[in-house]
């Protein structure tokens, strides 16, 4: 069986994912839609093909042996947006991780990369299969060549060879190559003859076999007008036949070694960390099963060389060492869950006391004591991951008083962007000791000796990670603002939140049926049954059978995408019946179904984690479920929100959401007088940009210039190209250039503090926020344009997204030890981006809207007012 050598078009496949899904952006602006496409696309060629060579070719540049011949050849197609640009290193620096050799060369395509290696990799016996979404490689097919072409959006592939070539056009590979001289091609600017298209040219290859026979016999070609044009343009036709030839013999040698796949799969990992690709963070070692790097199979897993164990069984035992700790004011210690937090049990505890190290089993007979050395608030503990810690004693009951110092928090402070923080890096890096520990091993990290070993290194960890904290500035921070807050979202999480189970499974059952419906409603306005999540069938129905105007075309036929039926809504009933069975069915499957295996069959409650140490930016994110990504305004969300009510003992669920942080922090940040004032007057800041911007009085501003201001607003701090706020807002990129650079015409001090902020970054090589909190930034002086341009971005939306997430962090401690001093039973639930919701009593609602509206609204001060809108009601959707 001979072996398969995937050649991929980089360039097309980037260029295709990019524009079939919406514009992803992680939290520090940095967009991803089309790195997540190929990656989506690639892993699906390797599960399915399981290649045993892999390469990618890329364009170089626009300047090839084409454009030197013929200056037109794709002269037409418009500038990269930088939006895409930027993505094609981020794609480059996954493919090297994934150890997937990239190939380009100046002066040629990437087509012609592509002819060269199959046609070397075919006489050393290989198999190749070329994946493109651009048909001019289907004059490469060949007995062992294939073509994979895109044809649905990123998800479907079309295989095509010499047989289906045959049935589809009636040509063999070469004669495409000849079709193309006749008719050209509008994409790539190529002119062929007037008057030919795909039809006439393939009713002339059918009789003359080529183009040159064509040409040859012009006197037998049927029509006078084409006869006309043949000797017209004959040489343009030579012409167009020469730019449509694909090179196949390129100086390129090909040596099968050289194109292995070898993943170094944690430098993959943390790419999609970087990426915030959080569906495949964890998936990476069932993603690339075949695939091994070298190093990583040759790795052995050392054992660490743990401490003897010691053992403490008795209460005598423990007193003794609370004594012995009591003596010295501070421990070190490494907790064992077992299970899933936060409602984990206890396998037990490691504690450092000195140059003392002992583990507490499960079956310890003085746990009243251990936890009263815990609530010891004379007493400092160092730990990792401290919020482990207090999920334990929350759940026993027990408080955790003793003075925290978290090895993690601190890490990820001095850190931000890291992949990962596991204790035997940071014993690497700040203690200069290499245990090589396998900290994925979670049958090691379960073991007593390895708690042993933990609470050891995190308590010689603490003096130098303090330090570090201090020299940047971020002491404060840690102090004040992140430690409080692990107390917080611990108790949040314990508490989970109550799910309507029998609301939940009457929507559910509701929702398929009325899906059910809708399906019939659909077929019925159609006339005919069809699939109707195929694109080419609903494409047919719509632009052919019902004749709706065409909105979008793609290289494998119309687009049907939510822009284009958005844009045909209420030209059609089908439309609006579409568009609604698209909302039923993602409702259903993305939250009905994965809600009700997360909830606790004796409590009816969801208990989500919040991760405090994911997001560069200082944003909380959580998971299982992932509550931030419930759509905000829209029925789906709202919906949704219904599912979320108040626990036995409680009579309203409160949401209180700050009103346009963001905009307010930049406000103050930028001191610009005409957002201060707006602020200070209460104003609409969306309708007084809309006023500014489009020079009309705000009486006159209408719904949609307010809608396209509000995109201005909330675009321009991310630095926002044409391209992306034309195409967020539906008007020609000339039109959005317009209103950015009016923008800044109007709010000159935010243009200032934009630019100053660029030139610190440029100065110091990181930003901070106005809590201290500080983001690298190693490409800000970097030669590749798109890597510096990045880092620009992410110094201009870092100090604003960073200070939002640090407010809404202090607003969360002080309602949480409001509640907690005033001895109230309401309590903190979610956080979810700007937003705190509660459960609280009815004899406690009029005393907790004013506690929390005051401890948000108080939580710093700013030359803006913050303001806070406090809703409750008998559901999350009715509280907002």
């Amino acid at each position: 069986m001979s072996q398969k050598f995937i050649i991929i078009d980089g360039s097309s496949l980037v260029h295709r994912a990019f524009h079939a899904l919406p514009m992803l952006r992680t939290a520090g602006g940095l967009y991803t839609n089309a790195v997540y496409g190929f990656t989506t696309m690639l892993v699906k060629l390797l599960t399915e093909y399981n290649p045993d060579l892999v390469a990618v070719a890329f364009d170089k540049s626009r300047v090839t042996f084409r454009t030197e011949t013929y200056q037109q050849y794709k002269g037409q197609r418009q500038a990269t947006p930088s939006e895409l640009s930027e993505q094609f290193p981020l794609v480059r620096e996954l493919l090297q991780a994934l150890g997937i050799t990239t190939l380009e060369e100046q002066g040629y395509e990437a087509d012609d990369i592509i002819g060269t290696l199959s046609e070397k990799a075919v006489k050393l016996g290989f198999e190749v299969f070329i994946v493109t979404g651009d048909r001019d490689a289907l004059q490469l097919i060949g007995p062992a060549v294939k073509v994979l072409l895109t044809k649905k959006g990123i998800t479907e592939m079309e295989t095509v060879d010499v047989p289906a070539l045959k049935e589809k056009y009636g040509l063999t590979p070469s004669q495409m190559i000849d079709m193309k001289g006749l008719m050209g091609d509008t994409s790539d600017n190529i002119p062929g003859v007037p008057g030919i298209g795909e039809k006439t040219a393939l009713k002339l290859l059918a009789e003359f076999s080529t183009m040159e026979n064509v040409l040859n016999n012009i006197d037998k070609v049927a029509g006078k007008k084409l006869q006309e044009n043949l000797r017209q343009y004959a040489d343009q036709a030579v012409l167009s036949k020469q730019l449509a030839t694909i090179i196949r013999t390129m100086n390129i040698e090909f040596i099968p070694e050289a194109f292995g796949i070898t993943p170094a799969k944690q430098a993959v990992k943390e790419l999609f960390i970087k990426f915030e690709f959080k569906s495949l963070i964890n998936k990476v070692d069932t993603l690339f099963p075949g695939y091994c790097a070298p190093e990583d199979a040759e790795k052995p897993v050392n054992e660490v060389e743990f401490l003897p164990l010691v053992t403490v069984t008795s209460r005598s035992a423990a007193t003794a060492l609370y004594t012995e700790a009591k003596d010295l004011d501070r421990i070190s210690c490494y907790p064992l869950p077992a299970g899933h937090s936060p409602l984990a049990g206890l396998l037990g505890l490691g504690i450092t006391c000195a140059d003392k190290t002992v583990f507490i089993p499960a079956d310890c007979e003085g746990w009243d004591v251990v936890f009263d050395l815990l609530a010891d608030t004379s007493i400092i503990v160092d730990t990792y991951d401290s919020k482990k810690l207090y999920h334990i004693c929350q759940l026993r009951g027990s408080a955790l008083h003793a003075q925290l110092f978290d090895v993690l928090i601190a890490a990820y402070l001095l850190e931000p962007t890291a992949a990962s923080y596991p204790l035997d890096v940071l014993a690497e890096k700040y203690l200069g000791q290499a245990a090589s520990l396998p900290v994925g091993d979670k049958q090691m990290t379960q073991r007593p000796e390895f708690a042993c070993w933990a609470s050891k290194v995190v308590g010689q960890l603490q003096a130098s990670l303090a330090t570090a904290l201090a020299e940047d500035g971020l002491d404060n921070l840690f102090e004040q603002v992140e430690l409080p807050l692990v107390e917080t979202l611990a108790a949040m999480e314990v508490a989970g939140i109550r799910v309507d189970r029998e609301h939940l499974r009457e929507m559910a059952v509701s929702i398929a049926a009325k899906i059910d419906q809708l399906v019939s409603e659909i077929y019925l306005l159609a006339g005919e049954n069809f699939n109707i999540n195929s694109t080419k069938q609903l494409g047919v129905i719509l632009f052919e059978k019902l004749q709706l105007p065409i909105i979008k075309k793609t290289k494998t036929g119309y687009s049907t995408d939510a822009e284009v039926l958005e844009k045909l809504a209420g030209q059609h009933p089908l439309i609006d019946k579409l568009l609604e069975y698209r909302m039923m069915t993602k409702l259903k499957s993305t939250y009905l179904d994965g809600l009700e295996v997360l909830i606790q069959p004796e409590t009816d409650r969801i208990h989500t984690s919040f991760n405090q140490m994911v997001t560069a930016t200082g944003r909380l994110s959580s998971s299982e479920p992932n509550l931030q990504n419930i759509p905000v305004r829209s029925d789906m969300g709202r919906k949704i929100r219904e599912l979320f009510v108040p626990g036995e003992g409680y009579q309203y669920i409160m949401s209180a959401d700050y009103s346009q942080i963001e905009l307010r922090i930049l406000a103050h940040m930028a001191g610009d007088t005409s957002l201060l004032e707006a602020f200070r007057q209460n104003q609409d800041i969306h309708t007084r940009t809309a006023a500014e911007v489009f020079g009309v009085a705000m009486s006159e501003v209408t719904p949609e210039l307010r809608s396209r201001a509000k995109a201005v607003n909330f675009g321009i701090v991310y630095g926002i190209s044409d391209y992306g706020l034309s195409r967020d807002i539906g008007v020609s990129r000339k039109e959005a250039a317009h209103y950015i650079a009016s923008y800044f015409a109007k709010y000159q001090g935010v243009k200032r503090y934009i630019d100053e902020s660029v030139a610190s970054a440029h100065r110091d090589g990181y930003v901070t926020t106005l809590f201290g909190r500080r983001r690298q930034l190693p490409d800000i002086n970097s030669s590749n344009f798109n890597q510096r341009s990045f880092a620009e971005r992410t110094a201009m939306n870092t100090p604003i997204q960073g200070a939002a997430a640090d407010i809404i962090k202090i607003a969360m401690n002080k309602v949480f030890v409001a509640l907690k001093t005033k001895g109230l039973k309401s309590r903190l639930l979610l956080q979810v981006h700007d937003e705190l919701l509660l459960e609280v009593t009815a004899a406690e609602l009029n005393q907790v809207i004013s506690l929390v509206k005051q401890a948000m609204e108080q939580a710093v001060e700013l030359t803006v007012p913050l303001v806070a809108d406090v809703k409750t009601g008998p559901n999350w959707a009715k509280a907002k």
